[in-house]
């Protein structure tokens, strides 16, 4: 099954976190969108990686995804090694999307910064025809997507373009919440962690809000890309 779009996160809600409005904007417009993440979130302060792995499906029906995976990466120990690369390469050759999201490559969490990192440099390995892969015991053709763009997570960047997602946040804040485990419940007697704080939602729709306003939007989300990118002239000329 060919893919529009696949999004790489590290952790079960990152993917939702960052880019929840437009996964859910691109879906409602006919998109096949997939998210692979690459661990279960198994060091987690809160909840367990199977209540995750249910709340990661609930999150995958709220924004009508066509594929959801985990690679069973270990969590906190992400690295950019033969086997895990030969795990994205897989999947990139699988589902052969147009376009991969991934991390951006400065992040307070260690496994984002590698996810980044891991994901930049299978994007060139996917391609070349010598690295064999299979799936179902099918050996897979070489692929390579036409473009690799960056989601924002904890520390912030000048954004490359920015998604207008006005009529989507209520799809993403859905989805996100749908991670009951990891945010604020007051009946919760697991400790608390930096997005378990009742400020922290407030905190990613506030975010929306200031990178919509940036567009002359409500709200928004921030993308961030290593090359250039063409306008259409349409675009510029309001048609």
């Amino acid at each position: 099954m060919n893919l529009n779009v696949l999004v790489f996160a590290a952790h079960p809600d990152d993917a939702e976190l960052a880019m929840g409005g437009t996964i859910a904007k691109l879906t409602a417009n006919g998109s096949k969108v997939g998210i692979v993440d690459l661990t279960r979130g198994e060091l987690g302060t809160r909840g367990t990686p199977e209540l995750r792995q249910k709340e990661a499906f609930q999150a995958a029906l709220a924004l009508k995804t066509t594929a959801r995976e985990n690679l069973n990466v270990s969590d906190g120990f992400i690295d950019s090694s033969k086997e895990n690369l030969i795990k994205v390469i897989t999947e990139i050759r699988k589902y052969k999307p147009k376009t991969i999201f991934a991390p951006y490559f400065n992040d307070r969490h260690p496994d984002h910064v590698a996810t980044s990192k891991l994901l930049k440099r299978a994007m060139f390995l996917t391609g070349l025809e010598k690295i064999e892969t299979f799936d179902n015991e099918v050996k897979q053709d070489a692929y390579r997507p036409d473009k690799l763009f960056y989601f924002m997570q904890a520390y912030t960047f000048i954004p490359t373009f920015i998604v207008d997602i006005t009529d989507f946040l209520e799809t993403k804040m859905k989805a996100v919440k749908c991670y009951s485990s990891q945010f604020y419940n007051p009946k919760s007697t697991e400790p608390e962690t930096f997005i378990s704080r009742p400020i922290f939602l407030d905190y990613i729709e506030a975010r929306a809000k200031n990178y919509g306003f940036e567009i002359g939007k409500k709200f928004g989300e921030p993308f961030y890309c290593e090359e250039g990118i063409e306008l259409e002239l349409s675009a510029i000329q309001g048609k």
